[in-house]
C-alpha cells in the first residue's frame, strides 16, 4: 500500500455543476468521434492527453491516462519518459509531432501557437488528423482546468494508480 496525502476536494462539479459536467462530458464524446474519424490511434491519443495533463498540473488526469495507457499495453518506460519526450528516443516521429503541437496549444497563452509549429505537425498528420488531434488537446484542457481548480475527483491511490511492478 502507497502511503498517500490526502487532497481535499474543493468543489463538488458533478453535483453543483451536473450540466455542465455533462456538456464537458458530451464534448469528450464528440472529440472521440472526430479522433475515430481521423483514424488517430489510441496510443497516440493517451500520449497526448497524458502530456497535456502534466502541463496543466492534473494529478487526477494524469493518473486517470497512465492508468488507462497500461491497461491498453503501454510500457512504464514509455508513459514515464512522457515529460521529457523531447530528449528521449522512446517516440516515434508522429509521436514526437504530436506530443510537441500538444505543448505549444497547452501553452498558447505563452506561446501563440506559432505557424512553424502547425507547420511542422501538418508535415505528419493530414489537415483532418490536425484537427482531431487540436480537438483533443482543447477538451483535455478543459478537464484539466476544472481538475486543477476544482478538485472534484480526488485519485484514489488505495484501488487506482498502482506501482509498475503490479500493473506491469
Amino acid at each position: 500500500m502507497i502511503d498517500t496525502t490526502d487532497v481535499p476536494v474543493r468543489l463538488e462539479m458533478d453535483t453543483i455543476a451536473e450540466p455542465f459536467v455533462r456538456a464537458l462530458a458530451s464534448l469528450d464524446a464528440a472529440t472521440s468521434r472526430v479522433l475515430d474519424s481521423a483514424s488517430i490511434e489510441p496510443p497516440l491519443r493517451e500520449l497526448v492527453r497524458i502530456r497535456a495533463s502534466q502541463i496543466n498540473g492534473c494529478a487526477y488526469c494524469v493518473d486517470v491516462h497512465t492508468t488507462d495507457a497500461l491497461a491498453s499495453g503501454e510500457t512504464v518506460r514509455r508513459l514515464a519518459a512522457i515529460a521529457v519526450w523531447n530528449e528521449s528516443a522512446a517516440f516515434t516521429e508522429r509521436e514526437r509531432a504530436a506530443l510537441a503541437f500538444t505543448e505549444v496549444v497547452t501553452l498558447a497563452a505563452s506561446t501563440r501557437v506559432p505557424d512553424d509549429a502547425v507547420a511542422a505537425a501538418r508535415r505528419l498528420f493530414t489537415e483532418t488528423e490536425l484537427a482531431a488531434v487540436l480537438s483533443l488537446i482543447v477538451t483535455i484542457t478543459a478537464w484539466n482546468m476544472v481538475g486543477v481548480a476544482a478538485r472534484p475527483w480526488p485519485v484514489d491511490y488505495s484501488t487506482r494508480g498502482q506501482d509498475a511492478a503490479t500493473v506491469a
